[in-house]
Order: C-alpha cells, then sequence, then structure tokens
C-alpha cells in the first residue's frame, strides 16, 4: 500500500461525500464535476487494489488478511454502484447515497492503511 495514495482516497472520498450532502442540502442534481470526483476517487482504488493485492503476503494473521483482501476487493464497487444509482435517480436522495459511499470509502480506506501498517 501506498500511504501518500490512501491518503488522497480518503481525501478525495471526503471531498465527494461533502459535495453530495451539499448538492442533497441544495436539491441539485449530479453534475459532471462531481462525477469527475467519482472518476478520480475510483481510479485510485483501481491502483490500491493492485497494489495491496501484489504485496498481501506481508500481513501474517488470517483473519485480518481476510478483511483487508475483501475491502481491497468491495471498494472499488462502492463509488461506480453510487455513481450510476445518482445518475439513474436523479432525487436528493440519491445525492443521499452517494455521501454514504464516499463516507464508507474514507472508511474503509483508513482502515485498509491501519491493517497494513500492523504488519509493514
Amino acid at each position: 500500500m501506498i500511504a501518500p495514495l490512501t491518503y488522497a482516497v480518503v481525501g478525495l472520498a471526503i471531498v465527494l461525500c461533502a459535495v453530495a450532502v451539499y448538492y442533497a442540502v441544495r436539491d441539485k442534481l449530479v453534475d459532471d464535476r462531481l462525477l469527475a470526483v467519482a472518476a478520480l476517487l475510483e481510479l485510485g482504488l483501481l491502483i490500491q487494489l493492485v497494489t495491496g493485492l501484489l504485496g498481501m503476503g506481508r500481513i501474517e494473521d488470517p483473519t485480518e488478511k481476510a478483511t483487508f483482501v475483501a475491502y481491497l476487493v468491495t471498494l472499488p464497487v462502492i463509488p461506480v454502484g453510487a455513481a450510476l444509482l445518482t445518475i439513474k435517480e436523479k432525487s436528493r436522495w440519491a445525492m443521499g447515497s452517494l455521501a454514504v459511499g464516499g463516507f464508507a470509502v474514507a472508511v474503509m480506506a483508513a482502515r485498509l492503511l491501519q491493517i497494513w501498517n500492523l504488519y509493514g
């Protein structure tokens, strides 16, 4: 895992969450800028997936390894699913789901780094 990449992923996820909450409060629909943030987040998560899978041999505890791999594989699905739902739904609640997705990505990415640092 690359710590600066993880910090960037967490930062982008928090930005995505904050902007989606702002859009939900203002009752605005998704636009290209918000989707660009989700796309950048997805790119970072895919890089993190490859890096994490290549180096997961460092993690010795089988429970932590299972959690690590589950988070790595699940994380790239969240922004895509939330963005597709937001595009399809076109409501305030769709922005809420994008905000929750951004928050979930931030928490899970931080936990990935925590697990990685235990064995580094």
